[in-house]
């Protein structure tokens, strides 16, 4: 017994030894903020929504441990089942999908009366094959061939168009900048993003015309300001967004005080406005804080990735950047009426099992990448193998 409770120790010493404190630091912070901030949300209604977050955030908790112990070359051994999984994960909304209250999309289904996103947990399967991907294709010096940017595409446009015919455009959209922004890190060159950029603007109008329905077309126009609907239909959760953070001021009404909080005044406010809440009850400095929160943990996650001893380490850390990065922009842009509503949320912020859960487990890798790129630490995992050999 002493010896099993020395090798605990001696395990738990050498995992906090080698881990990244500083972004573990980081990350409790900002799910303590977020975990306030919705038990002081949910009080304008009846569903325990902190009672699933803690959950769901326990659970990502002891993952993303588990994920940081293992070193992250195993996940590109299992690249293959990591494709098979999502691709699996989405096909069963097609059969089994349901509409959460709140959405206008098929991206959910049931387990055990509890509602589960796959498109969230897909985005770390489709973090995982493109990361093998491109670093295939950068070791064998072939990523700026037509050829294989043609299959980056098609490698892309798998996951993003099954999830668009969800209706799940918002998360379609945060697949597709993930999949610029890890493309561009790894070296694709310049001319072809200058031509997807000018193919789109051309192809504008025609989606304008026939692929956008009227509620699509709307929620662009509310932006703009063009019509009747952007204070009293569709417009209106990004009005009453702007007036409850406006209301806030410099210093915010307090956590658990805000009188627009404590009415569900906005739509959504435990979801993807969820910043509205953190804008009245903490006010300007409340929201600073908060981006100074996802700026320190980007800047983090971006500096494991140059520290990275691979290109599939590094591409797994710019992946994950990518997440938090496109989903923390598009929210933003959403809630202070510089995008439309695409039902993107808040990392870590909104209300959502999955989400948070996902997130964590995002972390677990990084920290694995950070963990398994020293040099100490390989020559300790090196001589943990020969021990066990004997």
């Amino acid at each position: 017994m002493k010896e099993f409770f020395r090798f605990i120790s001696e395990k738990l010493i050498d995992y906090f030894t080698y881990t990244d404190k500083f972004l573990w630091l980081l990350i409790i912070s900002i799910n303590t903020l977020s975990l306030l901030l919705i038990a002081s949300m949910q009080r304008a209604g009846d569903y325990n929504y902190l009672k699933t977050q803690v959950i769901a955030l326990s659970i990502g908790f002891v993952g993303a441990i588990i994920i940081s112990c293992i070193d992250y070359k195993f996940l590109e051994k299992l690249w293959w089942a990591a494709g098979i999984f999502g691709l699996a994960l989405i096909a069963l909304v097609f059969v089994f999908g349901i509409r959460v209250e709140g959405t206008d999309d098929m991206a959910w289904i049931n387990i055990g009366g509890y509602s589960l996103q796959p498109s969230e947990i897909v985005k770390i399967c489709f973090i995982i094959t493109l990361s093998v991907h491109l670093s295939y294709l950068v070791k064998n010096n072939k990523i700026n061939s037509f050829k294989n940017i043609c299959l980056l595409l098609i490698h892309a446009a798998i996951p993003i168009g099954l999830i668009h015919y969800q209706g799940d455009d918002g998360t379609a959209l945060i697949f597709a900048l993930i999949f610029a922004i890890m493309t561009f890190a790894a070296g694709v060159q310049i001319r072809y993003f200058l031509v997807t950029i000018l193919t789109v603007l051309l192809c504008a109008p025609f989606v304008w015309t026939n692929v956008l329905n009227e509620d699509q077309r709307s929620r662009f126009l509310v932006l703009l300001d063009l019509d009747e609907n952007a204070k009293s239909v569709y417009g209106w959760q990004q009005y009453q967004g702007k007036l409850s953070i406006a209301a806030g001021g410099y210093k915010g009404e307090g956590l658990f005080k805000g009188q627009r909080v404590s009415y569900a005044i906005v739509p959504e406010q435990e979801n993807d406005f969820i910043f509205t809440v953190a804008g009245e009850e903490l006010g300007f400095i409340g929201c600073c804080l908060i981006l100074a929160l996802f700026l320190f943990i980007l800047l983090r996650i971006f500096y494991k990735s140059a520290s990275a001893r691979d290109e599939f380490g590094q591409n797994l850390c710019i992946g994950v950047f990518a997440l938090i990065l496109s989903q923390v922009s598009v929210n933003l842009g959403m809630v202070l009426g510089f995008l439309p509503v695409v039902g993107v949320t808040l990392p870590f912020f909104s209300a959502g099992g999955t989400s948070v859960m996902v997130l964590m487990l995002c972390m677990g890798i990084v920290q694995s990448v950070h963990i398994y790129s020293s040099e100490e630490r390989l020559i300790i995992k090196n001589r943990d193998r020969k021990q066990l050999s004997k």
